[in-house]
C-alpha cells in the first residue's frame, strides 16, 4: 500500500519509479557500470562517424573502418526518416495508426532493416502489435512512440552523450559489441533461467548474482527456432566462474568467459529489498538506460495476495505492494509461489518494470533451494 494506506496499482508504478530516479540521481545502480559517466565528447559536432563502432575493439583495418562508417551513415539516414514518420503520425493523430493496424509499422520496420538498424526495426514492429490492442492502446502507443523518438534522437546526437550512455544507444539501435571487462570472478548464484521464442530464434536468459561482488548479471544464449540453446544453468546452482561485462550504462549483460568448477547446488540466497526499494532501483536504472523494460530485483519478506482479478506482492513489514505483471498471472509458476508462501512471507527474485513484477524464483521461510516460478 502507499503511505496513505492504499495499495499501489499498476498505473502508479511508472510515476513512482520516476520519482525514485529523481530522488536518487546520485546513487549507483546495483549491478550497473563500475565507472561513473564522464563528459563524453560534448564538444564534437552531432552525427559522428563509424569510428565509434569499433572504439572499444582491437585495431581494425581501414576497409573495416570504412564499412563501419557506411553503416553508421545508413543508420543515421534511417533514424532521420523514422523521426519524420513519427512526426507525420502525430500530426495525423494516433487514430490513423489504429486504423492502419500492423501494416504501417511493418513497412516502417522494413525501412529500418534496410538502414541496418535492427533495434529500431524491432521497436517499430512492437508498435504494430499495440495498434488496437485494448482500451489503453492509444496511451501505450504514445508512450512507445516517445521512447522510439528518444532513441532516434539519441543516435543522431550520440557524440554529445557520455560514453557509457552512447554505448547503450549503440546497443539499442542494434550494433553488436564485445565484452570489454574488467572480468569479475565470483561464486555466482543462478537465480533464474527461462526461454522466449519467436519464428526465428530461441533466446535463453539466465540471471546470476555474485556473492562477493554483489553484481547481478544476465547471460544470453541463443538457439535456432524450436531448438534449445546450449547453455543450461538451472536455478539453485552456484558457479565459480569469471564473467566479463558488456559496455553500456547500467548494462547487466555479461559473458561467461571461464569456469573454474562445475556448478553445484547451494542454499545461499541473494539479499533482498522492499517493494519501495525495487521501484527505486527501476527508477535509477531508467536514468542510465531510458529504454530498460525491467530490472532484476529480489524482494524480501513479501506475501502474494489476491487483488481483484490479479495478484500483488505485499511487504510483510510495510504498507506497500507491487502488482504481479499480467503475463505472470497466467503461468503455473504463480500458483507454485502462492503454495510456497501459504500466507507467510517469502523471498522472491524477478523482474520489476512499469507494468508490474514478474516472479522468476522464490525461497520459503525455512532452509532450502530456490523454487523456479517462471
Amino acid at each position: 500500500m502507499t503511505d496513505q494506506g492504499v495499495r499501489r496499482t499498476v498505473d502508479q508504478v511508472p510515476a513512482t519509479a520516476c520519482d525514485a530516479a529523481s530522488d536518487r540521481s546520485r546513487e549507483p545502480v546495483p549491478g550497473g557500470a563500475d565507472e561513473p559517466a564522464n563528459g563524453g565528447a560534448a564538444g564534437r559536432a552531432p552525427g559522428g562517424t563509424g569510428a565509434e563502432l569499433a572504439a572499444s575493439a582491437p585495431p581494425v583495418s581501414p576497409a573495416a573502418l570504412r564499412r563501419a562508417e557506411r553503416r553508421a551513415e545508413r543508420i543515421t539516414a534511417g533514424a532521420t526518416e523514422l523521426e519524420q514518420r513519427l512526426a507525420d503520425l502525430l500530426r495525423g493523430g494516433l487514430i490513423t495508426a489504429e486504423q492502419s493496424g500492423p501494416a504501417l509499422w511493418e513497412e516502417t520496420a522494413a525501412r529500418m532493416v534496410d538502414a541496418q538498424a535492427p533495434g529500431l526495426a524491432h521497436r517499430a514492429r512492437e508498435l504494430g502489435a499495440l495498434a488496437g490492442a485494448g482500451a489503453d492502446a492509444p496511451v501505450r502507443l504514445l508512450e512507445e512512440c516517445a521512447l522510439l523518438h528518444l532513441l532516434a534522437r539519441a543516435w543522431l546526437r550520440r557524440d554529445r552523450l557520455p560514453e557509457p550512455l552512447a554505448a547503450t544507444v549503440r546497443s539499442r539501435v542494434g550494433l553488436t559489441a564485445s565484452p570489454d571487462g574488467p572480468a569479475i570472478r565470483d561464486d555466482w548464484l543462478v537465480l533464474a533461467q527461462y526461454d522466449t521464442s519467436d519464428s526465428r530464434l530461441t533466446t535463453r536468459r539466465i540471471w546470476l548474482h555474485g556473492t562477493a561482488s554483489g553484481r547481478t548479471a544476465l547471460l544470453l544464449s541463443y538457439g535456432a527456432a524450436g531448438r534449445a540453446p546450449d547453455l543450461t544453468l538451472p536455478a539453485g546452482l552456484a558457479l565459480d566462474a569469471e564473467l566479463t561485462p558488456y559496455p553500456g550504462a547500467g548494462q547487466p549483460r555479461m559473458a561467461l568467459t571461464e569456469r573454474f568448477a562445475p556448478p553445484a547446488a547451494t542454499t545461499v540466497r541473494p539479499p533482498g529489498t522492499t517493494t519501495s526499494g525495487a521501484l527505486a532501483r527501476y527508477g535509477a536504472a531508467l536514468r542510465d538506460d531510458p529504454w530498460r523494460e525491467s530490472v532484476p530485483v529480489t524482494l524480501e519478506r513479501v506475501v502474494p495476495v489476491p487483488d481483484g482479478d490479479g495478484w500483488q506482492l505485499a511487504d510483510a513489514d510495510e504498507d506497500h505492494a507491487l502488482p504481479v505483471g499480467a503475463a505472470a498471472r497466467n503461468r503455473p509458476g504463480l500458483w507454485r509461489l502462492v503454495a510456497l508462501s501459504g500466507g507467510a512471507p517469502v523471498r522472491v527474485f524477478g523482474e520489476c518494470g512499469p507494468r508490474g513484477f514478474t516472479p522468476l524464483a522464490a525461497w520459503g521461510q525455512g532452509p532450502g533451494e530456490a523454487v523456479p516460478v517462471c
